[in-house]
């Protein structure tokens, strides 16, 4: 089983600009994340980018750089666009790999494209954990997903989702006396895998006024009837880099 690592980067972040250049032990966090994908087994490994600084940041370190267009509103239409221009064949396996999480575990990447080897029905796979704590279940930010009896996603929310009617009767007055259900809730972690020919379609296909409400892109995946297979792990990655508080703490970690 091999897949290629594909790395959207750019320079535009709105909460932290500039990030995927941004200085962690001596290179850019782009460039970490680029090591940990080559480390995981991708038989090849990309940076999908519009920014010649970080083509250049990354081309002094081994790794090859794609410009993509300025115009993509996100990491999967700028995949989609590499995947376009390639000759790989249809059931060519690609991971996504978000240029903000240095601290991923490369091991991971490789039981995601596992995952979607393995479900011939799905046209992505992507991983999630149980969440421990009633505090990330009501948080916007912490996206949660349900899954079928096949381990497939039936929809991804920002919302505590499936709602426990009683034993959320006290929220949101009484956060502190919400104890979490006893079947798990699951955090999605935002790591992809997905075929070449299903990114070849995706950029065909129309918002769904579900990814326009929830700002999350698999949502239109969803809409349109394409299954999502979710590999079910143990643990929670570690957080990736959003702000500077973020950054200071990576970079805390990475230099211990």
């Amino acid at each position: 089983m091999s897949f290629i690592a594909i790395i959207p980067a750019r320079l535009a972040s709105s909460r932290l600009p500039g990030k995927a250049l941004a200085e962690i032990g001596g290179k850019p966090m782009v460039v970490h994340v680029a090591e940990l994908a080559r480390a995981s087994g991708a038989q090849q490994t990309l940076i999908a980018t519009d920014s010649s600084r970080i083509a250049e940041a990354v081309h002094a370190y081994g790794f090859e750089a794609v410009m993509t267009s300025a115009e993509h509103t996100s990491g999967t239409d700028r995949l989609a666009e590499v995947v376009e221009r390639s000759t790989w064949p249809d059931n060519t396996l690609i991971v996504n790999v978000q240029g903000d999480e240095p601290l991923l575990q490369p091991a991971l990447l490789g039981e995601v494209a596992a995952h979607l080897a393995k479900h011939d029905e799905c046209a992505i796979a992507t991983a999630a954990y149980p969440i421990s704590q009633v505090a990330d279940l009501f948080n916007p930010n912490i996206v949660k997903v349900v899954l079928d009896a096949h381990g497939r996603a039936l929809y991804f929310s920002r919302a505590p989702i499936p709602w426990a009617r009683d034993a959320y009767q006290s929220f949101p007055e009484n956060l502190s006396k919400i104890a979490l259900p006893s079947y798990p809730v699951y955090h999605h972690i935002g790591l992809y895998a997905y075929r070449a020919g299903f990114l070849r379609r995706f950029t065909q296909l129309p918002r769904s006024p579900l990814e326009e409400t929830e700002a999350l892109e698999q949502l239109r995946a969803l809409w349109h009837g394409e299954r999502i297979a979710v590999l079910v792990t143990a643990q929670a990655p570690a957080a990736g880099v959003d702000t500077l508080a973020d950054l200071t703490r990576v970079r805390a970690i990475l230099t211990r």
